[in-house]
């Protein structure tokens, strides 16, 4: 019953969020692009001919203001375990970001460049048990800084999505050794009640380079 009566106030508070409504109306595909939105006017991370990789893209409102916002000299790939509807100016990745099979693929599909952005929305499956989904949460984001740490452009930027909790202090402590700048971020689209929150890294650190 609980997890009925859960489904129907989700749903309720779905159905009525304004962000939901907006994105319907401007035809993004998440009520998340207005988070990015927010953080690109503040932050300017999507200037146009920027090379963009998008991790955990799904359903693809992320890579939607990324590829309108880099304009066509710029270049978006979007990896995700789901299936993604083709977006205009985006390249897309079917695949786990945890294989390296996935991961090989992705290095491969750079062609030897180094994006000047790296963003991950990535969540995992939700188990209802809230250390372990923090646990997979970050799990997933630690990889997502391996990636930027090994890939990224020098001037480049990293922005991934945390949530709050036990291992939040380490990985913000790991964000730090990587960048020389790092902040944190709370969009007005993310919920109040939400643990999420954004972690902005800028100014690679030489000793974050792979060999």
């Amino acid at each position: 019953m609980s997890r009925t009566k859960t489904s129907k106030a989700w749903m309720r508070e779905h159905v009525t969020d304004p962000y939901v409504r907006m994105a319907r109306q401007e035809g993004w595909r998440s009520r998340s692009a207005f988070k990015l939105m927010e953080m690109d006017d503040r932050d300017r991370l999507l200037v146009p001919g920027a090379f963009v990789v998008d991790l955990g893209a799904a359903p693809g409102g992320w890579s939607q203001v990324a590829a309108r916002r880099v304009g066509a000299t710029g270049r978006v790939i979007a990896l995700d375990l789901l299936e993604i509807q083709s977006i205009g100016g985006v390249e897309y990745i079917q695949g786990d970001f945890c294989a390296e099979e996935t991961q090989a693929r992705l290095t491969a599909s750079l062609e030897g460049r180094n994006p000047h952005l790296v963003m991950s929305d990535m969540a995992p499956n939700l188990s209802g048990v809230a250390l372990v989904d923090q646990a997979r949460g970050m799990a997933l984001a630690e990889l997502a800084l391996e990636f930027a740490a090994a890939r990224l452009a020098a001037e480049g930027a990293f922005l991934v999505k945390v949530f709050q909790g036990r291992e939040y202090a380490g990985y913000l402590a790991a964000m730090r050794q990587t960048f020389a700048h790092v902040a944190v971020r709370k969009p007005k689209a993310s919920r109040d009640r939400s643990a999420e929150l954004y972690l902005l890294g800028r100014g690679l650190k030489a000793a974050a380079f792979a060999p």
